[in-house]
């Protein structure tokens, strides 16, 4: 299955990905959830699932196997 990473997880948007993703039950294996620094460490829940989002940096994939990205990032 896939992997998937939802960058700016706690804005707006990408709280609306995350509802779009639950409701359509779009399948997939892992959901990891960015954000800056402001909200890393917040913890969110997916599919009645404990996620905790950690910090977007330069080397927030390193490691990781994703398959899709949805990108909500600010204006800065």
């Amino acid at each position: 299955m896939k992997k998937i990473a939802v960058i700016g997880a706690t804005g707006l948007v990408g709280r609306t990905m995350l509802k779009l993703l639950e409701e359509e039950q779009v399948p997939f294996d892992e959901l990891y959830l960015f954000s800056s620094e402001r909200s890393a460490g917040r913890t969110m829940y997916f599919n009645k699932q404990k996620h905790v989002v950690q910090k977007l940096d330069a080397d927030s994939f390193e490691g990781l196997d994703v398959d899709i990205a949805l990108m909500s990032c600010g204006s800065s």
